[in-house]
């Protein structure tokens, strides 16, 4: 295995194609075939340079096919890569080989994706060829988390069901007790009833965000400018818990409208953006939010009560460069009381999550430090006549 030669600060160099190797071309028809697939694929000659590539490879690597074909496997992973490992036992064997749930650097990326590998001889090339496929594991298991936020949020709806019912009559009771008894007793002793009656709203306060989960009402959706929510949130936090924090716009201006509720659109992003100004902190003296849309077609995600795949093209992104969210959590951040803040209760996210979900959409959340990513799909506006809306 030949190592990738490195820059001074680490990073992995770009190296041009040996001179007098030429890379394969595929048949016109294979090559359709090829890049229909919507997993990376990439043929390696016996010397390790790329011969061929799909799209889905180009965008996983960031780099054009034309860049691809002139590079080795060597030049675009880190030197100790479990796929160039893979790749050499695959030349020793003759064997195909697949290997589940590898953690798979992209240098030039600047990041690290799950990914399943199946690396099997190009027996028809000869001298040592190989084709790899990458299949990236990140949206099943999105889709499998989703799934379990909204579990979990339908037992936080149970559970605030019960608690106003059976904890705010109660708690009415000891407050009005505290207040009468308040204007019998001494001034040492009305600072007890008073701390009496603070808990007791407090508690109130706490069952209340958790009724919000146990709100089962139809859900009114509309065709919305998603662009007009994110600057609405915008001039809300610049003006007051991100006065001190750039905030950065990247929205596709062709956009269609999103199929949602303009009020909770913004609840959901207004909470987004505060999460990311509080990890930011103000300490920090370069803090950045970006604010970004994109249309990404191909995503369909089966929801509750429904039969069929709903498509979720439209996604919206909330990035921060704070420390980023601590791995043990990353995985049960959307569940109630889950939470990195010292004084928080964990339900906001998963009140997102909630609703979220209730637009038939999903939410995920990728991070590294300097680096969080909080990615929202969901379905777009279709008029009852079929005919497709653009944003004005």
């Amino acid at each position: 295995m030949t190592n990738s030669p490195t820059s001074s600060n680490g990073s992995v160099q770009v190296e041009p194609r040996k001179a007098g190797t030429a890379a394969g071309e595929l048949h016109p028809e294979a090559a359709k075939i090829v890049n229909a697939l919507p997993h990376p694929v990439l043929a390696l000659a016996g010397d390790g340079f790329v011969v061929e590539a799909n799209v889905a490879a180009e965008i996983f690597f960031g780099i054009s096919r034309s860049i691809l074909l002139q590079q080795t496997l060597s030049n675009l992973l880190p030197f100790d890569s479990v796929l160039l490992a893979l790749v050499d036992q695959v030349k020793a064997s003759g064997a195909a080989i697949t290997e589940y749930r590898v953690d798979l650097g992209v240098p030039r990326l600047g990041t690290e994706k799950m990914v399943d590998l199946f690396v099997t001889p190009l027996s028809e090339a000869g001298g040592g060829g190989v084709v790899v496929m990458l299949q990236e594991r990140s949206m099943a298991e999105k889709m499998d988390r989703q799934l379990n936020h909204r579990g979990a949020a339908r037992s936080v709806s149970a559970m605030a069901a019960m608690l106003g019912h059976e904890i705010k009559n109660p708690l009415s009771g000891i407050r009005g007790a505290a207040q009468l008894l308040e204007a019998e007793l001494s001034d040492g002793d009305r600072a007890l009833t008073r701390l009496i009656c603070e808990e007791t709203d407090r508690i109130v306060k706490l069952v209340d965000r958790m009724e919000a989960f146990s709100d089962q009402r139809p859900l009114e959706r509309e065709s919305v400018n998603i662009h007009t929510v994110l600057d609405h949130v915008k001039r809300i936090a610049q003006a007051g818990f991100a006065r001190n924090i750039r905030i950065t716009e990247n929205y596709d201006p062709s956009l269609p409208p999103v199929l949602g509720n303009r009020d909770q659109l913004i609840q959901i992003f207004l909470n987004l953006v505060k999460n990311a100004a509080e990890a930011i902190g103000e300490t920090q003296g370069d803090g950045e939010i970006e604010l970004a849309t994109a249309f990404r077609p191909g995503v369909r995600l089966k929801i509750s009560n429904s039969e069929a795949a709903v498509n979720l093209p439209l996604q919206f992104c909330v990035r921060d460069n704070g420390p980023g969210v601590p791995p043990e959590i990353q995985q049960h951040l959307f569940e109630p009381f889950v939470t990195t803040k010292t004084s928080g209760n964990g339900l906001g996210l998963a009140l997102v999550a909630k609703i979220i979900g209730d637009h038939g959409g999903t939410i995920e959340c990728e991070s590294q430090p300097r680096r969080t990513i909080f990615r929202v799909l969901m379905p777009m506006y279709a008029p009852r006549d079929g005919r497709s809306v653009k944003l004005k």
